[in-house]
C-alpha cells in the first residue's frame, strides 16, 4: 500500500521536474542567437541574470517576477499557467506525503493491534471428546462455582430511586416504604419532589446528545398549508420517555418484587443447582436522604433490616451471597451536586458501606464494590444518557482529558474502592472477606484502518486503568463480558455477517477467552483470581441464548485449560427485568415474564440447559449440537428475531433503546468458540487492497462445508461446520 503511494509521488515529482525544464527550454529557444544591436535593450528584456544583478540576491523573486512582466503576452500567459499547475503538483506532493505517512502509520498500529487481540489460535479443547468441558465441581480451594446475577434497579419494587425518577414515574410515599415484613414501614423511603426538567443552558446540550443517542426522524410541519421537513431529536424534550420500552409495558415501576417476593426468584434461582447468587443493596434506599444533619435522620433502618432477611433467605436456599453496593443507582440528592466528580460522594459512600459492612459483613461471602464504573461514568457524566449526569457543553468536550470529568470520577470512585476494601477487612470477625470489583470488557476491534485509534482510546481509558488504579487492593478480579463492539469512526458499526443481541452487541465468545488470557498476564503478579461476575445475552427467542451460553463457558474452560485461575461463572440473569435505559425491551433472562398475569414466570428452554450444566459441570457434544440445530433451522428458515437498536443508513446503531423492536434475520455464521474467522477491516481502502492482493497471496481458505448431518455425533469436529455457509 505505502509503496503504491509512494510511486504516485515520484510521479508528481517527475512531472513538476519537466515542467521546470520546458520553462528553461522557453527560455533558451527566445535568447538572441547573436550579438544585440542595442546591448543594454536586450539585457532589459531578455537576460534575467542583469536584473537579478541589478535588484540583488535579496530582491530575486522580484525580479524573476520582473522577467515574466518583461515577456511578451503570448509567452506570459502559458508560463502563469505553467506555474499554477506546479503549485497544484506541489500541493498534491505534499497531501499524497501526508496521506502516505498517515495511512503507514495506522497500518503499523493495525498490525501490532492484530499481533495482539486478533492473531488465529489454536483451541485448547478437544472437540474429538464426547465431553467437550468437564469444571470438575469439588470442594476446597479449586472449587469451581455457578452463579447468577441480579441488580436492585432491576428487579426491586418499592423502590423511589434515580432510574424510576427519571422516567418520570414516581411513587407515593405509602407505596414505597419498606420494613422487615416488605410491606410498610414506619421510615419512608420517598423523596420528595419532581424529576427536574432540563436547565435552559444545557437544552441545547441535551438536544444533541438526545440526537446521537436516540437517533433521528424526519416529521413534517406546515404553516398555511406549507409542508417543510425537518429534522428533529425523537421524540422532543415534551413528550421524551428517557427510559425506553417502560411507558408501553404493564406494572412498569414493580420491576420484579424482589424486594416484596424475593422468594419467587430465590427459588428458580435455587432449582438450577447454583452455589452463588449475585443481588445488591440499593443506596438510596438506606439512605433516601443526603445526610447532612447526621445519619439518624437520613438512614431507612427498616430498609437495611428488610435487606438483611432477603441475604438470610438467600442462605435458606442453599446458595452463597455475592453482595454489589454499588450498581449503577446513584442517589438522586447525590446526583443533585455531581455526584462522583465530587470528593463527598466518596465519604457519603464510606458511610453507606460502613452501615452494610456493620449490618451483614458476616452473612456475605464475596463483595463487589463497584459494577463496571468506567460505563457508569461514561454514560452518566460523559453522555449524560442515565441519571445523575447532567454534563455541560465544556464537559463533554474535554471528558476524555486526563483532567477531564471521566478521568476525575473514575479517581474518586478508585478511592471509594481503596476504603471500602480496607473497612470490610477491619470489620470481618470471621474469616477473610473477599472483595472485588465486576469490571466490563468489551472485545474491541476496528472496522476500518482509520478507527485503529479510536479503539486504542477506548482501550486506554476502559481496559486497565481502572483495574490498575485498585491492584493492590482486591481479593478477586470480576470480569463482565458481553461480547464485541466494532469501532467506526465515533459510533458502534452493525457488521450484517455478525450476530448480535437484541441489545446490539455483537456475540463473540473468543472474544471472553482472549480477554481472560489478557488480563492474566498482565495481571498475574498480584495472585489473585478472576471471576466471570457477568455474562448473557438479550434474546427473547431463545435460539441465540442457549449457544450463547455453552461456547462462553468453552472459552473459560479453555482459559482455565491455559492456566488462568478462574474460580466461578455468573450468568445474567434469572428472569427478564428492566435493563437500565432500555427498559424492559432486551429480553435478558433464563425465565420469561408474563406482566399482564401478575408477574407470573415461564422458563425457557435455556433455563433447563443451564441446570443440567450447573448441576454436573459439564458441556457435551449433544448439548452443543442440539442448541446449534435450533439455531441453524431458524437461520436457514430466514426467521426474524426483535432487535433492540436504531440503524442509520450508514450502519451505525444508536445507543438509546427502543419502544418497540425492529426486526432482524438470524444470521448463518459459525461463533462458535475457536471457530469465528475475522473478515479483516471492511473500509474501502482496504477491500480495495485485499482485492488486488488477493491473487498473489500464499494463503488460502478451507473450502466450507454446506451439509450436515443432525445424527453424527461430532466426534470429527468437521461436522459441526454446518453453520458456516
Amino acid at each position: 500500500m505505502s509503496d503504491a503511494y509512494l510511486h504516485g509521488l515520484g510521479l508528481h515529482g517527475l512531472f513538476t521536474q519537466s515542467l521546470i525544464g520546458l520553462g528553461w527550454l522557453i527560455r533558451f529557444i527566445l535568447r538572441p542567437q547573436g550579438p544585440a544591436k542595442n546591448p543594454m535593450k536586450q539585457s532589459k528584456h531578455l537576460h534575467a541574470p542583469s536584473v537579478i544583478s541589478r535588484t540583488g540576491s535579496c530582491n530575486r523573486q522580484l525580479a524573476c517576477t520582473q522577467v515574466i512582466h518583461e515577456l511578451p503576452p503570448a509567452i506570459q500567459i502559458p508560463l502563469r499557467q505553467m506555474a499554477v499547475v506546479a503549485l497544484f503538483v506541489s500541493a498534491t506532493k505534499l497531501a499524497g506525503l501526508l496521506v502516505t505517512v498517515t495511512v503507514a502509520a495506522n497500518a503499523f498500529s493495525f498490525s501490532r493491534f492484530w499481533k495482539k487481540n486478533l492473531r488465529p489460535f489454536q483451541s485448547p479443547i478437544d472437540e474429538s471428546d464426547e465431553t467437550l468441558a468437564d469444571f470438575n465441581l469439588c470442594e476446597g480451594e479449586n472449587e469451581f462455582f455457578f452463579g447468577l446475577a441480579t441488580a436492585p434497579a432491576h428487579v426491586e419494587d418499592r423502590l423511589n430511586d434515580a432510574w424510576l425518577q427519571v422516567t418520570g414515574g414516581l411513587q407515593t410515599t405509602d407505596a414505597i416504604t419498606g420494613s422487615a415484613s416488605g410491606d410498610g414501614g414506619s421510615q419512608p423511603v420517598s423523596l420528595s419532589g419532581k424529576a427536574t426538567k432540563t436547565d435552559t443552558k444545557r437544552k441545547p446540550l441535551k438536544i444533541a446528545m438526545e440526537a446521537m443517542i436516540r437517533g433521528y426522524e424526519k416529521y413534517i410541519e406546515g404553516d398555511g398549508g406549507e409542508e417543510e421537513v425537518v429534522e428533529k431529536p425523537v421524540p422532543d424534550e415534551d413528550c421524551h420517555h428517557n427510559v425506553a420500552a417502560w411507558h408501553n409495558v404493564l406494572h412498569p415501576e414493580e420491576r420484579l418484587r424482589f424486594w416484596s417476593d424475593p422468594d419467587t426468584e430465590l427459588k428458580l434461582a435455587k432449582d438450577t443447582g447454583i452455589s452463588v447468587f449475585r443481588m445488591g443493596i440499593d443506596w438510596s434506599r438506606i439512605m433516601p436522604k443526603e445526610p447532612l444533619s447526621g445519619l439518624k435522620e437520613s438512614v431507612n433502618y427498616a430498609a437495611l433490616e428488610r435487606y438483611k432477611w432477603i441475604i438470610n433467605r438467600v442462605h435458606s436456599y442453599g446458595m452463597k451471597v455475592m453482595l454489589t453496593l454499588f450498581h449503577h443507582s446513584l442517589p438522586p440528592w447525590a446526583g443533585e451536586y455531581g455526584g462522583w466528580k465530587m470528593e463527598k460522594t466518596v465519604d457519603y459512600f464510606m458511610d453507606f458501606t460502613k452501615l452494610v459492612a456493620d449490618s451483614v459483613s458476616d452473612m456475605i461471602d464475596y463483595w463487589v464494590t463497584f459494577n463496571e464504573p468506567h460505563v457508569f461514568c461514561m454514560l452518566t457524566y460523559c453522555a449524560g444518557a442515565w441519571p445523575g449526569g447532567h454534563p455541560d457543553m465544556l464537559e463533554v468536550a474535554t471528558s476524555a482529558l486526563p483532567t477531564g470529568v471521566f478521568q476525575q470520577a473514575m479517581h474518586w470512585m478508585a478511592i471509594a474502592h481503596t476504603k471500602a476494601y480496607e473497612y470490610i477487612h477491619e470489620q470481618s470477625s470471621s474469616s477473610k472477606p473477599v472483595v472485588g470489583v465486576a469490571h466490563h470488557v468489551s472485545f474491541m476491534r476496528p472496522y476500518g484502518l482509520f478507527d485503529v485509534a479510536a479503539v486504542s482510546l477506548a482501550n486506554s481509558l476502559t481496559l486497565y486503568s481502572y483495574v490498575d488504579s485498585i491492584s493492590d487492593k482486591l481479593d478477586f478480579i470480576g470480569i463482565n463480558y458481553y461480547g464485541q463492539e466494532v469501532v467506526c469512526g465515533a459510533g458502534l458499526k452493525q457488521v450484517e455477517t455478525d450476530e448480535y443481541s437484541e441489545s446490539g452487541r455483537g456475540v463473540y465468545p473468543d472474544g471472553l477467552y482472549r480477554v481472560l488470557l489478557q488480563f492474566h498476564e498482565r495481571y498475574k503478579h498480584l495472585n489473585v483470581p478472576f471471576m466471570i461476575t457477568e455474562n448473557g445475552v438479550a434474546d427473547e427467542t431463545d435460539l441465540i441464548r442457549r449457544p450463547y451460553l455453552l461456547e462462553h463457558l468453552l472459552a473459560v474452560y479453555a482459559a482455565k485449560i491455559m492456566g488462568v485461575p478462574v474460580l466461578g461463572y455468573l450468568f445474567w440473569t434469572i428472569s427478564d427485568n428492566w435493563e437500565w435505559a432500555d427498559g424492559y425491551g432486551p429480553k435478558f433472562g433464563l425465565v420469561a415474564v408474563d406482566r399482564a398475569n401478575s408477574l407470573a414466570r415461564i422458563p425457557r428452554p435455556s433455563y433447563h440447559l443451564f441446570t443440567k450444566v450447573a448441576t454436573t459441570g459439564k458441556i457435551t457434544q449433544d448439548d452443543r449440537e442440539g442448541a446449534w440445530n435450533e439455531l441453524h433451522k431458524a437461520a436457514r428458515a430466514q426467521k426474524t428475531r426483535p432487535f433492540y437498536r436504531q440503524v442509520n443508513r450508514q450502519g451505525l446503531m444508536y445507543a438509546g433503546g427502543l419502544d418497540e423492536p425492529i426486526q432482524r434475520p438470524f444470521v448463518q455464521r459459525d461463533w462458535r468458540f475457536g471457530h469465528y474467522e475475522m473478515e479483516g477491516l471492511q473500509d474501502p481502502l482496504s477491500r480495495f487492497s485485499r482485492f488486488i492482493l488477493r491473487p498473489f497471496s500464499l494463503i488460502r481458505k478451507p473450502k466450507k462445508h454446506n451439509s450436515f448431518s443432525s445424527k453424527s455425533k461430532t466426534k470429527n469436529p468437521a461436522a459441526m461446520e454446518e453453520y458456516l455457509l
